[in-house]
């Protein structure tokens, strides 16, 4: 997670048709970097499975849905999103969400 203005940039790696919703935490890619790694039971297609992780993590995170924007990757597993708000804040967040996975 890295600060942008006006709020924060997440990679994440999605997994769509899993057997439940579910967030599993921060795992490294094979180049290193680290991501978000989330299951949604939705389909890949037509945008289901994004739906479906922006309204997961709004719902874990207590965020609004528009506060969620996919700025990159939104066909691919790896994405690149971007979340308005306060950079501190989003980053407690996140930490006391990947804890209690």
């Amino acid at each position: 997670m890295t600060a942008a203005a006006g709020g924060v940039r997440l990679a994440v790696r999605l997994t769509p048709k899993a057997s439940r919703n579910r967030i599993d935490g921060i795992a490294a890619e094979a180049d290193g970097t680290p991501v978000l790694k989330v299951a949604v039971t939705a389909v890949p297609e037509n945008g289901k499975a994004n739906q479906a992780l922006i309204a997961l993590l709004a719902k874990s995170w207590k965020l609004a849905k528009s506060s969620f924007t996919i700025t990159g990757g939104a066909t691919d597993r790896r994405k690149t999103l971007f979340i308005e708000g306060d950079a501190e804040e989003l980053r407690r967040r996140v930490a006391e969400c990947t804890r209690s996975s």
